[in-house]
Formats: C-alpha cells, structure tokens, sequence
C-alpha cells in the first residue's frame, strides 16, 4: 500500500511539471520530491532521481542517471549523464557538469566546466574555470575537511590532486598529473612531475 502511494504521489509530480513545460523523456523513470522547485524550458532525460531541497532554474539540462540533493541549479546549467550532485552545491549560470563528476558542498562559477570523472569537494571554483579529467580535490585528511579555492580563469590540467587547503589563484595553469600542496600564484604554471625514464633494448627478466 505504502508502494502504491509513492508510486501515485511520484505520478502526480510528474504531470505537475509536465504541465508546468518541463521536457522529459520516459517521465515514470524520473523521481522528485514534494518540494523540487524548476524553472522554464527545462529538460531532464530518462533516471534522474531529484531528492529534497532543489532549486533548479531556467534552460537547465539535466542529463541521464544524474542524482541531485540539496542544491541550487542556475540558469543555463548543463548536468550529467552519471553526475552527483550533493549537499550545499551551487551550480552558477552556465556552468558544466559532466559524466561521472560528484560535486559536494561546493561553488561551481559562471561558464566554468568539471567534465569527466572528477570529485570537488568544499571548495569554491571561480568564473571560466576548466578542470582537466580525473581531477580531485583532497579535502579530508582523516580528521578535518578543508578547502579548496580556484580563483577565475584557471585551467587545471588531467590527473591532478588539489590538496587542501590550497588557493589557486587567477589566470595559472596546473600542468597535468601534479599532486599540488601549496597555493599558487596569479598567472603561474604550476606542476609536479617526475622525469621519464626509459631504458632502451629493455628484455624481461
């Protein structure tokens, strides 16, 4: 009984926003909460499930397989497919989330992307920033969290670790696979790398 009345609860959800304008493809594969708040023209695609406290605003998209929980989606915001979208997140206008990327209580600023497989945690990221594929924040060292600062216009390149607290300012670059520890200046390059060994005519033993 409990099962039919979530399932009748869910349903009138969805007309709601059906009628409301909002575009979904497979609507009884997408889950809401009573108190989900969307805006105009926006589109959520099949197995999204949107848990309580979500403000989503106007020309959002919300791709497949995307969870979201206690946020706020800003206007012209793209998210997902297989995004995480947890707890005192700020997604600002036209930023991007891509494919499996989790973001937690975090900022993410205006035009700025995190696209593939990547975890920002407590941090706050400026405006047009770009971070680089398997990215990390380090934000928990066993016994506090701490955070992360990017400031506008960084691009963070592939493979890297942000340990916190760390502030990384304006304009620099993160070369890619470096473990960054200490803050790094306006319009740096910053990285970490060991040299490449390569050994010729090498025979397994």
């Amino acid at each position: 009984m409990k099962e039919f009345n979530s399932q009748k609860i869910q349903n009138k959800l969805r007309n709601k926003f059906l009628n409301s304008g909002v575009k979904m493809a497979g609507p009884e594969t997408i889950f809401f909460s009573n108190d989900t708040k969307i805006g105009k023209n926006v589109t959520i695609e099949p197995y999204v499930v949107i848990g309580s406290n979500v403000k989503i605003g106007n020309n959002v998209i919300i791709k497949s397989f995307s969870h979201l929980e206690s946020c706020k989606i800003e206007n012209k915001v793209e998210v997902g497919p297989y995004a995480r979208i947890r707890p005192n997140t700020i997604l600002k206008e036209g930023s991007k989330i891509g494919n499996f990327v989790e973001v937690k209580k975090s900022t993410v600023g205006q035009k700025s992307k995190v696209n593939h497989l990547s975890y920002i945690g407590d941090s706050e990221i400026g405006k047009s920033v770009n971070v680089g594929a398997g990215t990390i924040t380090c934000n928990y060292d066993g016994v506090k969290k701490s955070k992360t600062k990017i400031k506008d216009k960084v691009f963070i390149g592939s493979n890297s670790s942000l340990v916190a607290p760390l502030t990384i300012d304006q304009e620099s670059i993160i070369g890619a696979g470096s473990v960054i520890t200490k803050n790094v200046k306006k319009k740096s390059l910053a990285l970490t790398r060991s040299l490449q060994t390569e050994i010729k005519n090498y025979k397994r033993k």
